[in-house]
């Protein structure tokens, strides 16, 4: 029996560093993740890709989050959505809920916290996330269930953080990862550290899995780190 799809999700937000977070920690849980910056771009992808959830925040460039909600199920889009904002009033929490909404999240959040709700709200409406457990980039390979990593035939063997960065970039291979989203998403939001510790990590991480064979591990200068396919 072929595995079944991983669940979508489409996580709007006009904050880069949030959108990336959050679809980052949801990519790490076994989901496909769509982002997207505003209330017209997201209502787009929604008729595009009739995702299995959406998480939305309320305060957007163009459309608010609620009304983003009411057009979603006037078009006929019934998953569930869970609103992502730094309103804490009541009233926008009751608001948030009796329009349609299926949780209402706070900023500033723990990213394990969230992911847990969207797998609730999964689980609700029908559609379990499968288990994200290797990635592979060339001869690369990181496997979440077993904590395990080789390149090749050879296992490396990574301390527990620096297992967590390279699952980081894996999950983003190719895409630049920039060092405050690695200190964000690697550390969590209460790190009080410098972005020299990354350095340090990264030159540590580079040497066990670039040792045995082409480089993979790249510096883009001035931005960020990236994993991606030699040549």
């Amino acid at each position: 029996m072929p595995a079944p799809a991983a669940p979508s999700v489409l996580v709007v937000d006009d904050e880069e560093n949030i959108a990336y977070l959050v679809s980052s920690a949801l990519r790490l849980a076994g989901m496909r993740v769509t982002t997207a910056a505003g209330g017209d771009e997201a209502l787009e992808a929604a008729a595009r890709l009739h995702p299995d959830a959406v998480v939305l925040d309320v305060m957007l460039p163009d459309l608010d989050g609620f009304e983003v909600l009411r057009r979603l199920r006037a078009g006929g889009i019934h998953a569930p959505v869970l609103f992502l904002t730094a309103r804490t009033d009541t009233a926008d929490r009751v608001r948030g809920l009796t329009s349609g909404g299926d949780d209402y999240i706070t900023k500033p959040f723990a990213l394990e916290e969230l992911v847990a709700r969207v797998h609730v709200a999964l689980r609700r409406a029908g559609t379990a996330a499968a288990p994200s457990a290797r990635h592979r980039v060339h001869d690369l390979e990181l496997d979440e269930d077993q904590h395990r990593v080789w390149r090749g035939e050879t296992e490396v063997h990574l301390t527990a953080t620096e297992f967590s960065l390279l699952r980081l970039l894996l999950v983003n291979a190719g895409r630049v990862v920039t060092r405050a989203q690695i200190l964000d998403h690697v550390w969590q939001y209460d790190f009080a550290g410098e972005t020299a510790i990354i350095e340090s990590f990264v030159s540590t991480l580079r040497k066990k899995v670039d040792a045995t064979g082409p480089k993979l591990v790249h510096t883009v200068r001035g931005v960020g780190y990236t994993v991606r396919e030699p040549g």
